[in-house]
Order: structure tokens, then C-alpha cells, then sequence
């Protein structure tokens, strides 16, 4: 059967009721049946607000009400925390505790459920030499559907950022950061556990404002009014990154998947309901901010220093300097330009209204 994407163009005014009609659309309930529980994987790149950088409130409520009209009983939002970001406190500053309590969902935190062990029925690419002691995920997600809550934006480690990159955050406990050296490998890695413990999984993606540049943070926002839904975790991913300007295929992470038969990669092969997007082109281009620079070299042409930086707690050093250069310096002396920008159109007073 065809890999099939669905996507809409909305507005702040009926973002709400397109959401709805996304994911009837793409037929979300044969992906999730009721018979299962369901995680609700949310996307937090930033403690703090930024446009485009983690799931909009809009894109949160529009979801969990068509979940909510549709019957589904138990929900459960989730999200890790990194290094460098706090749980408790992006959900209160991206505006996601009013929808929860709206409508009538905790948010768990991953850190504090238990985890177990989980051995792969396929074989993995790099899961095993990036943690060799062992693959643990979150024994909550075991035997429940999932369903991400991806943005469109660049990523200075994988180009894009989607359905795949998603689950980074929700099957990896907050030393994620150790797979930076191997990341595409490991996205992949990580759909094929997807596969083997989840009985369905389905992807709402918002793109009505989306990052360029030297995401997952230091963006430049862009309003797109579009929003995507699949529950062809690759072919999302595929099509985000054609509409965002990229040759999907050229990007490993989708190229690999695509080619083990985890999802269809191929644009060709994917049947696109809802707009016709044949001429979209957003002509973004991914970007590497300093800190995500910094990453790459000293792991990947300094591999000498990378147990010593990374694995010892001199790495304390680069979790302050992530969040000196992120927090005290680009967020108030740039990005809040860009926020206050933002915020005088109408997607940003959709915010402010939350």
C-alpha cells in the first residue's frame, strides 16, 4: 500500500478544526486503535519559547481535542528532559499546562518512570556502540500507540527535524547527546524498536510557522501556515524536508530508513492528500549554531578529547557554556527580537491568548 501524507493549509483562526480534519484525513484512528493506550510524544528543543522550536499550544490542543471528540479514553503526554532543558519548565513557558488542564491530561515526565532493559529483535546500526551497556526505554511505552508532536524546522545535526528525530527524545534517556557522533544511524535505530513495541504509531506535524537556519534553537521564524499528518513515520519526514528545499534522499537518516523498507523516502512513491504542494519550495537552509559546531568538531575531528569532554564531568563545562551561549547571550540579545516580531502577527497572538 502507498505511503500516504496528508497536508492542509490553516489559519489561527481555524487551526483548531483543521487539526481535526488532518487527521481524519490521513486516517490517524486505523493507525491508533482505541484498543491501545496512548503516549502522546510532545517536542520540547527549548525550555524557553521560541517559534517553531517545540509544539505550539495550538498544534497540542488541536490534537488532544479531536482525540478527546473521538473517544479516546487514556492519554498520556510525555517528554524527556535533556541536559540543558527542563520539563516543568518548558511546559509552562510553551504554554502547554492550560491545554492539559483543558483537557484533563497530566504531562509525565520521563525521568521519573521506570526503565527497562529492551533487547532489539532486529539488528541495530549504532544503538549498541554508542551505548554498549545496554538499550533501555521507558517501560510505560511498551505495548502503547504513539503519537509525535514534531514542528518544521532545520537541525544543525540531521538537516531536518521531524517524525524520526522525535522519538530521539522520548527512547533515550537525557544522555542523548552521546549519539550526536552517529545520529542518523541511530534515528533509525530507534523507528525499528518504534516498530517492534508500539502497535501503531502517527505523527502530527505543525508547520504553521517553522524554523530556518541553525535550528533546533537558533532559528529565524517563518509563517507557512501549513500542518502535515502520516503514520508513515519516513514519508512525513520526506515530505517536510521537500517543502522545506531538500532533495529528501540526500539526507541519511531518510535514505537509510527508506532503504531498509522502514518507510517510504521517495517523494514519487508518496500519494499527498489534501493541498497540492508540487511547487512548494521554503528554500531554507540548515545552518550550525556555535554550540551545535562546537559538538561535531570536538567529537568527530578531535575524537581523542571525547571521552575526556564528554564522558567525565568536565562535560558540566559544556553543559554551562550551552546554556551561557543559549540562554544569556542569543535568546536575549537576538532571539527576542525575533520573538517580539513574532508576536505582532497573528500566529504570535494566537500564542499570547494561551
Amino acid at each position: 500500500m502507498k505511503s500516504r501524507v496528508a497536508v492542509l493549509k490553516t489559519t489561527p483562526n481555524t487551526v483548531l478544526e483543521d487539526y481535526n480534519q488532518l487527521m481524519h484525513l490521513a486516517e490517524y484512528q486505523k493507525a491508533l486503535p482505541k484498543s491501545n493506550e496512548l503516549i502522546l510524544k510532545l517536542n520540547l528543543s527549548w525550555s524557553l519559547y521560541f517559534p517553531a522550536c517545540s509544539t505550539e499550544p495550538w498544534q497540542l490542543e488541536g490534537v488532544l481535542r479531536t482525540l478527546k471528540d473521538d473517544s479516546y479514553k487514556k492519554i498520556y503526554p510525555v517528554e524527556n528532559r535533556t541536559v540543558v532543558t527542563s520539563v516543568e519548565k518548558g511546559a509552562k513557558l510553551n504554554r502547554w499546562n492550560p491545554v492539559f488542564e483543558k483537557y484533563g491530561v497530566l504531562l509525565v515526565d520521563l525521568t521519573k518512570v521506570k526503565w527497562v532493559s529492551y533487547k532489539p529483535k532486529h539488528d541495530m546500526l549504532a544503538l549498541y556502540d554508542v551505548f554498549p551497556e545496554g538499550i533501555r526505554v521507558p517501560k510505560m511505552f511498551l505495548g502503547r500507540n504513539v503519537l509525535h508532536l514534531p514542528t518544521m524546522k532545520t537541525h544543525g545535526h540531521t538537516t531536518i527535524t521531524g517524525s524520526m528525530k522525535n522519538a530521539f527524545g522520548g527512547l533515550i534517556t537525557k544522555k542523548r547527546h552521546h549519539a550526536h557522533k552517529d545520529i542518523h544511524k541511530v534515528l533509525v535505530d530507534l523507528l525499528q524498536i518504534q516498530k517492534e513495541i508500539h502497535p501503531g504509531i502517527f505523527t502530527v506535524m505543525d508547520g504553521t510557522v517553522c524554523g530556518d537556519g541553525a535550528g533546533p534553537r537558533c532559528m529565524i521564524p517563518k509563517i507557512k501556515n501549513y500542518i502535515l499528518a502520516s503514520s508513515d513515520s519516513v514519508a512525513i519526514d520526506a515530505i517536510s524536508a521537500k517543502m522545506m528545499g531538500f532533495e529528501p534522499l540526500s539526507i541519511p537518516f531518510i535514505k537509510i530508513a527508506h532503504d531498509k523498507g522502514l518507510g517510504c523516502g521517495d517523494i514519487k512513491q508518496i500519494e499527498i492528500i489534501g493541498e497540492n504542494i508540487s511547487d512548494v519550495n521554503f528554500k531554507f537552509k540548515t545552518k550550525k549554531s556555535l554550540v551545535v559546531f562546537m559538538d561535531q568538531t570536538l567529537r568527530k575531528k578531535y575524537p581523542l578529547f571525547e571521552p575526556i569532554l564528554f564522558h567525565t564531568p568536565l562535560f558540566k563545562m559544556c553543559i554551562l557554556g550551552s546554556a551561557v551561549y543559549h540562554d544569556r547571550f542569543w535568546y536575549p540579545l537576538i532571539g527576542k527580537w525575533r520573538i517580539k516580531k513574532f508576536m505582532n502577527t497573528e500566529w504570535g497572538k494566537l500564542f499570547q491568548k494561551y
